[in-house]
């Protein structure tokens, strides 16, 4: 895998800035794809996103998907993106239980004992990876690992407290707190992780995203040399691309929302951003500076003494690729990010950039 561009010592400005020149499924040749709120949301596919993926594929990009989500076997993944319409095989799905199952097993060797708690992908993992699965703390295993699961509750985090009370190593497949559904965020398997780090007083060891490990074993299974990481959570897909030196692509069909972007910090900033995963076949403007400020198509964002400002322009560059709604916010954050003022507030400059600062929820900012 090649690293993705870094800043040189020249051009410190985030990697957000040179946009793509070209659709990103003509330029990158895997995607890596998370699944809760870039695939799919509950359910149900992202609106368009299924074709989207056939398009891409059309054009030569293969797909991978990455997943904090540890509830189900690779399989059942693949079955239900199939059914989706997006066509999958279980070797290129990567779950975070599959992670969290190889760090048990390296640290505490194959055949070690270990109390699952989440869904059924929970066991199924630790199975594969040569651990034996325990039900009980009674049953004296040397490590609890802890995956998301509808099914969870008390009993089960019962067994997790007292088994990691008694001397066993807390292992989280993720922290997220979050998951995305049609009725909201709810609450994720990071939530039911502090239940038992709070009871116990002892921090666990998270296996999955950020940590670099699924994204490269993503890699290594696809032969991926230039990849791209598509994902709704700074916290674990950005950053994840970051540390697994690989592009990264912001989608907004998920958790992260316009006011979460301007605040991100170095880790968190991705390269790209766009709706949904339809953003692998469009081109992406680049956001250049101009009269102190930056420009993106036909917004001009400034960093102010005491505001971020948002100013409508005129008509974009020659050739430009066509605004997709976000061009304004690119501005934006390329202004947060490197200006005094942070991520805010922000302050319209007319009209135009009221309705559109409305319409990314930074009215109020």
């Amino acid at each position: 895998m090649s690293a993705a561009p870094g800043p040189s010592a020249a051009d410190e400005r985030p990697r957000l800035a040179a946009g793509c020149a070209r659709p990103p499924a003509e330029v990158y040749d895997v995607a890596l794809l998370d699944l809760d709120g870039v695939v799919y949301v509950g359910p149900d596919a992202v609106p368009g996103v299924p074709d989207a993926l056939a398009a891409a594929r059309a054009a030569g990009m293969r797909l991978g998907f990455v997943t904090n989500n540890a509830a189900r076997p690779p399989a059942e993944v693949a079955a239900h993106l199939t059914e989706l319409g997006v066509p999958a095989d279980a070797d290129e799905v990567i779950t975070s239980s599959q992670a969290a199952a190889s760090v048990v097993a390296g640290l505490l060797g194959r055949g070690a004992r270990v109390l699952p708690v989440g869904g059924p992908g929970v066991a199924t993992a630790l199975r594969a990876a040569g651990l034996t699965v325990v039900d009980r703390a009674e049953d004296d295993p040397a490590a609890v690992v802890q995956g998301y699961g509808r099914e969870v509750g008390w009993a089960q985090l019962a067994e997790a407290v007292v088994a990691v009370r008694n001397g066993a190593r807390h292992v989280a497949t993720n922290a997220d707190a979050t998951i995305p559904s049609p009725r909201g965020a709810l609450p994720g398997n990071g939530a039911m992780v502090g239940v038992v780090r709070d009871v116990t007083g002892r921090e666990p060891l998270v296996t999955g995203k950020p940590d670099p490990a699924m994204h490269a074993e993503c890699v290594r299974r696809t032969g991926a040399v230039d990849p791209l990481v598509v994902g709704d959570r700074l916290d674990t897909d950005i950053e994840g691309g970051h540390r697994a030196g690989a592009a990264s692509l912001l989608v907004f069909s998920g958790v992260t929302d316009p006011a979460g972007l301007l605040a991100a910090g170095p880790l968190h900033r991705p390269d790209l951003l766009a709706a949904d995963a339809a953003g692998l076949l469009v081109a992406h403007p680049p956001v250049t500076p101009e009269d102190g400020g930056w420009r993106c198509g036909r917004w001009r964002a400034v960093s102010g003494d005491a505001a971020l400002e948002l100013h409508a322009v005129g008509g974009g560059p020659q050739g430009a690729p066509a605004d997709d709604g976000l061009d304004g916010l690119r501005a934006l954050c390329l202004a947060a990010w490197t200006g005094p003022t942070g991520a805010g507030p922000v302050r319209p400059g007319d009209e135009p950039a009221r309705r559109a600062l409305a319409g990314w929820g930074l009215a109020s900012w």
